[in-house]
């Protein structure tokens, strides 16, 4: 089957008879006169789709000379906009955009490295921009409207998705796309960028293997969720695995019992919601050697905490400032969802979690582990952490880029798992 992006020219070969190139104007007047006359009331699969394309540009041509430029371009346009996502595909297609910002009919702001770049293009309405949402949504059997104005969901390709109607975005629809790489970055990658020491991601991997109870925190855009996967290739392959997300993300790699979980939101057809908890409460009786939950952010702490207190593994990520900040994030969560005193809590944060790992985004938009320390007591009514791993920064270079190393302060205490599991003598 051909490539139907790659046009031959002979396909659409026609007699010079004017001028090669049109203006943004007449090529958009042209694109919705040419939708206009599509027949889209029924259901049509993409190479129906594609066909009724090139019937249209054809007959279009017929009348007026299009160069095989305008008509390439057309093709792709065209089908973008009936089929994906409009003017964001080729911005979907980029593997150095790490995220999408729409602010209704402004121009689009990306994240392309670690920098903000603020682009030449835009929607040009609201109700292509709707249009785009919607379809979006809809792939992954979510509603949203005036009605239920926000949504999280996702792209066929694992990108999360967060989109925010009128009433609430004033300013038009505001839609948000983070996007990840086509493929889970690997330890080593990570290694081999700087993100953590080979030193350190040695040390990580006895703690998966061992079958650790890990937490990894940090602030928006840090990697957490890239960490997560990272960890998740040092889970023995034989082992069953359960992950519970909002909207699938994780790219778990080479786990053949694996098992895939995401909420459901209520809807007017009467399906009830389906949270995070629930989930949690499910995948207990599931037989899980491994629960990794994609984050935790809101009373479905209280399940987590109880999950890995009472002999479950498991591994999840929460935002917090720093490794310190974790257990009182922690504890606000769960006493969303319960009634507890805050020293049990604090407890079960201690006997519960055997790591946290803490990333962070410096200056120069790089991601590092900052910290890996071990919940190891209460003292006075606080958690007392044993640092193990802080980053230190050693200056900056010319061009900008922050040197520092990931450098060991401490040994582990806790170490009855590794020794379970051969680790340790």
């Amino acid at each position: 089957m051909e490539n139907w992006q790659d046009i031959s020219k002979e396909k659409f070969s026609l007699t010079y008879s004017g001028k090669s190139e049109i203006s943004e104007k007449e090529f958009s007047i042209l694109q919705s006169r040419i939708l206009d006359r599509m027949d889209l009331s029924r259901q049509m699969n993409e190479e129906e789709i594609r066909d009724a394309i090139d019937e249209e540009i054809l007959r279009e041509g017929k009348a007026r000379y299009l160069g095989f430029g305008t008509k390439a371009a057309l093709r792709k346009e065209i089908f973008y906009e009936i089929r994906q996502l409009g003017i964001l595909q080729d911005l979907i297609y980029d593997p150095d955009i790490t995220e999408i910002m729409v602010n209704g009919t402004e121009p689009i702001f990306i994240e392309k490295r670690g920098k903000l770049e603020r682009l030449n293009i835009r929607f040009e309405s609201v109700e292509k921009l709707n249009h785009v949402i919607q379809q979006i949504v809809a792939d992954c059997n979510r509603v949203v409207n005036e009605a239920s104005p926000i949504v999280d969901a996702r792209l066929k390709d694992g990108s999360r998705v967060n989109a925010v109607l009128y009433p609430v975005a004033l300013n038009g629809p505001v839609l948000t796309i983070r996007r990840f790489p086509d493929k889970a970055i690997t330890m080593e990658q990570l290694n081999a960028i700087g993100s953590v020491s080979r030193e350190a991601s040695a040390f990580l991997e006895k703690l998966v293997k061992a079958g650790c109870n890990i937490l990894v925190s940090g602030g928006t855009g840090c990697g957490k969720t890239t960490f997560l996967n990272a960890l998740s290739g040092f889970i023995p392959k034989e082992q069953r695995v359960i992950t519970i997300e909002d909207s699938a993300e994780l790219q778990l790699q080479g786990l053949q019992n694996l098992v895939r979980l995401e909420t459901r939101n209520a809807n007017v057809e009467g399906c009830l919601e389906i949270t995070i908890r629930d989930l949690i409460r499910a995948s207990l009786r599931m037989r899980p050697d491994r629960i990794i939950v994609g984050e935790v952010r809101g009373k479905e702490a209280v399940d987590m905490l109880q999950s890995v207190n009472v002999g479950h593994c498991a591994m999840t990520t929460v935002h917090a400032n720093s490794a310190r900040d974790v257990t009182s994030r922690l504890e606000t969560m769960v006493l969303m969802g319960m009634e507890l005193p805050v020293a049990a809590i604090r407890k079960q944060i201690v006997s519960g979690f055997d790591i946290l790992i803490h990333l962070g985004r410096l200056r120069d938009g790089s991601r590092r582990v900052m910290e890996i320390a071990e919940p190891v007591s209460v003292v006075d009514g606080e958690v007392k952490l044993h640092m193990l791993y802080r980053f230190e920064e050693k200056g900056q270079s010319r061009a900008g880029l922050v040197a520092g190393e990931l450098v060991k302060v401490g040994e582990l205490r806790n170490v009855e798992k590794l020794k379970a599991a051969g680790y340790q003598e």
